[in-house]
């Protein structure tokens, strides 16, 4: 049965007044009965567990995961605070996860608590918390980050398990080179006469390079009287590069990632053809697969488009105002957008087969890509001319994404240095593979970023020689499933070689 308008908006009123105080755990007694049923019946209010309960969308569908995972710390945070107080914290591994910029949904999130139940709490979709009970570092020692009690950088250094440093490579790296002097580690290794612990650190910032902060510990704790033996904890067989000036820990993660992951592309992905010997061939080939494309990239985007609406978009009979009366004002409006971003996107392909380096074209036009695929949206007063300004200035989350896109404020930082990789690679395939996902790894816009992400690829495809390839809906599930490993487990090695597959399928049926 409906519900009648006044009471629902009642219910609503009750919810945002809990949303205005920070409540993102909302617990049964915060609402009344009556509300919270309403709530719940509309779909605005969603079960994490008997008797808490976090907002919702009433427009996904039931047992989708968005709000879930978009709530998955703030609620953790909430309900944490609401169990132990202020006597809880995160383990160590995971504050140095969330100090670098990883802010992934882990499928267990490990905390310490003296009143711990030392038992997981299971939480939607096949996540949980682990409270141990465990005691507590210092109050000096302890952080708070959006609602997280975290270690401090210098504690969680020193209290890791030597076995993060196998597991979590580029976590700890990134986490090293934000350490600016010995000082940070070296009062509590010499409080603790942890010389096992010393010797490891010592290792660890001499492996990135630091040998400063290296040599000041082995000094210091030799001369308090411990015997310290250096060892470098990092197993794996790579000696990334990492940037000990950098001045945001995503810069170095962006870079460590790229080095870990090129080597991946380059062992599953096609060797490049050699470049098109005609440009106006290749841009007349481009020309012929824009329908196919533009319904394939928008329908996985959940536009429903059709030829008919594509075809008319590109003869100039689907201007917004003549295109109101389809099924869909949305999908025609996004249809005028994909078609006046692919010209942007075709005279990058020119600039660039006459032989200039995609990642600088890429760089100084994506901007005009990006405002072109959302200018009918402007006309037709939906969107203001200020929203095309430029990168996202607040947090976005990925539909169905265990992925927690960086702050905005780091956007600022990652895309200078994605561009960067870029210009520099020499790979053409790895171009082509992390050009694509970095860019909506990042997410650096609120809207647009698949189909942004797809261009980017397309454009390096182009460079290396490659065909235009389209990514079909029908594999929109492998292809979400794949940049999930990618983004959530670091391996992109089902991303490269499904989008090696479309690019081979593509060059023999040329």
């Amino acid at each position: 049965m409906a519900i009648p308008s006044d009471k629902l908006a009642t219910a609503l009123l009750a919810l945002k007044q809990l949303q205005d105080q920070g409540s993102v755990a909302i617990r049964s007694s915060q609402l009344s009965r009556t509300n919270r049923e309403r709530l719940q019946n509309s779909g605005f209010l969603l079960e994490v567990m008997k008797g808490w309960y976090i907002p919702a969308r009433p427009d996904e569908t039931q047992g989708e995961s968005t709000a879930w995972y978009a709530s998955f710390w703030a609620f953790s945070g909430n309900y944490l605070t609401e169990r132990f107080g202020s006597d809880w914290c995160l383990g160590p591994e995971q504050s140095l996860s969330l100090l670098t910029g990883d802010w992934t949904v882990p499928r267990q999130l490990m905390v310490r608590a003296p009143k711990g139940g030392n038992k997981p709490l299971s939480l939607p979709h096949q996540t949980s918390i682990f409270d141990t009970r465990a005691d507590l570092p210092p109050a000096s020692d302890i952080e708070i980050r959006e609602g997280m009690r975290i270690y401090t950088l210098p504690a969680a250094l020193v209290a890791v398990s030597a076995t993060a440093f196998q597991a979590q490579p580029v976590t700890l790296r990134t986490a090293l080179a934000m350490v600016r002097d010995a000082s940070d580690v070296l009062g509590r290794l010499l409080d603790a006469g942890q010389s096992v612990v010393a010797g490891r650190l010592a290792g660890a910032f001499r492996s990135i390079g630091n040998e400063q902060i290296a040599n000041d510990i082995v000094e210091a704790m030799r001369a308090a009287g411990y015997v310290i033996r250096e060892i470098n904890p990092f197993t794996d067989s790579a000696s990334p590069l990492v940037n000990l000036q950098a001045s945001s820990p995503y810069v170095n993660r962006l870079d460590m990632s790229w080095q870990s992951m090129r080597k991946q592309v380059l062992e599953h992905f096609p060797r490049p053809p050699q470049p098109p010997a005609d440009k106006d061939i290749y841009l007349g080939q481009v020309d012929d697969i824009y329908v196919t494309d533009a319904y394939h990239s928008l329908s996985i985007e959940g536009y429903r488009v059709s030829t008919e609406l594509i075809e008319r978009v590109r003869s100039g009979s689907g201007n917004p105002d003549g295109l109101a009366a389809d099924r869909s004002h949305r999908d025609a409006l996004a249809a005028r957008g994909y078609w006046l971003a692919f010209q942007q996107v075709k005279q990058s392909l020119g600039v660039i087969l006459d032989g200039q380096n995609p990642g600088e074209v890429v760089q100084k036009n994506h901007g005009a890509w990006y405002r072109e695929l959302f200018a009918p949206s402007v006309t037709a007063g939906i969107l203001r001319p200020g929203d095309l300004a430029g990168y996202r200035s607040g947090p976005v989350y990925i539909r169905r994404s265990k992925h927690v896109p960086p702050r905005h404020e780091a956007v600022r930082e990652l895309m200078p240095t994605f561009f960067r990789l870029l210009q520099q690679e020499q790979d053409p395939a790895v171009r082509v593979v992390l050009g694509h996902f970095v860019f909506v790894n990042i997410h650096p816009y609120v809207d647009g970023n698949g189909r942004m992400g797809r261009f980017m690829m397309n454009a390096m495809l182009a460079a290396g020689g490659y065909p235009w390839t389209v990514v079909p809906v029908e594999r929109r599930s492998d292809y979400m499933e794949t940049l999930e490993a990618a983004s959530v487990e670091g391996n992109l090695v089902p991303f490269s070689q499904l989008i090696g597959q479309l690019v081979e399928r593509t060059r023999r049926q040329e």
